[in-house]
């Protein structure tokens, strides 16, 4: 019986010892609240409410409602010295580094699979920073500080100088975003396209220029850069140069042998290519070569392999 008191005394000692370390974290946690920075930062508030990183902070547990602070760092010595800068909060300015805001943002995105490469992306590297391109505070879709065709196009000058040209991919229409061809985070590729390759990603939506072809076209197969220029082009198509001097560029060291002498105007000899007088003046080799993505029709016609129509 005399061990019942010393256990009760025990046990209530460890219960109040409890309550006091309680105490003591939470007096030495340092965060004000959002409640509290609302009081200061109505605006910031109004339109975080809305963004994506505050659904689960405003609306979620206790454990949750630190919100701002869980980016800006705990803020009551903030509200003790009356706010303003330098006043123990992170920001994401200019004189912060890169890698001090990345580590904020990686702090709950890292395990994300759309980061999987970050790491060693060419975005990374140019020093380029979460907030570059994404806003904190705002909503909207991926919580972009822009639209796509804006917000790449606005670093990425020389693209939008394509875009801009006779033949283009729809970016500036709104009918094609950038992240449909690249993945802004990273990407194993070249150029962080999302594809083992360039003809890959083409194919993801001219499934028709896949082929399998009875009879192939070598460059065609290799690279669709080969004969277009993906952002935008003055020639028809997006090709890098109008037809016949695009094919030329391939065909025009066979001389006038026999095997071409089906032509109504000789190929240029061998060497000449680069003289004007001796391409082809007509309106294209398409004319009859229309098949030129590949050919499926019988040898006998000679129109699969030469890809005639």
């Amino acid at each position: 019986m005399r061990r019942f008191p010393v256990f009760l005394f025990v046990l209530s000692l460890a219960f109040l010892l409890g309550l006091h370390s309680i105490g003591d974290v939470e007096g030495a946690s340092g965060y004000a609240g959002i409640d509290m920075c609302k009081g200061c930062h109505e605006t910031y508030y109004d339109s975080y409410a809305s963004s994506t990183h505050a659904k689960k902070a405003i609306s979620g547990s206790p454990a949750n409602r630190e919100a701002c602070e869980s980016c800006h760092g705990p803020g009551s010595s903030h509200v003790e010295k009356g706010g303003g800068k330098g006043t123990g909060m992170f920001t994401f300015g200019k004189k912060i580094s890169t890698k001090e805001k990345a580590s904020k943002c990686l702090a709950c995105h890292e395990e994300s699979k759309h980061l999987a490469f970050w790491s060693m992306s060419k975005h990374k590297s140019a020093g380029v920073s979460c907030d570059n391109c994404h806003s904190i505070h705002t909503g909207g879709e991926k919580n972009l500080k822009a639209a796509q065709s804006i917000l790449c196009l606005g670093c990425h000058k020389d693209i939008k100088a394509q875009t801009n040209k006779q033949s283009h991919h729809p970016i500036k229409e709104g009918r094609v975003s950038c992240s449909d061809c690249h993945d802004p985070h990273g990407e194993f590729g070249n150029k962080m396209v999302k594809a083992d390759s360039v003809n890959e990603l083409c194919y993801k939506c001219h499934a028709d220029k896949r082929g399998p072809f009875m009879w192939e076209h070598p460059p065609v197969e290799e690279n669709c850069l080969n004969c277009h220029d993906v952002h935008g082009s003055n020639h028809s198509k997006l090709l890098t140069k109008r037809p016949p001097y695009l094919c030329q560029s391939c065909h025009g060291s066979h001389g006038t042998s026999a095997y071409y002498s089906d032509h109504t105007m000789p190929m240029p000899p061998d060497g000449s290519i680069n003289s004007s007088a001796n391409k082809l003046v007509s309106r294209s080799c398409l004319n009859c070569h229309s098949n030129i993505h590949g050919g499926n029709g019988p040898h006998g016609a000679n129109r699969g392999q030469f890809f005639v129509r």
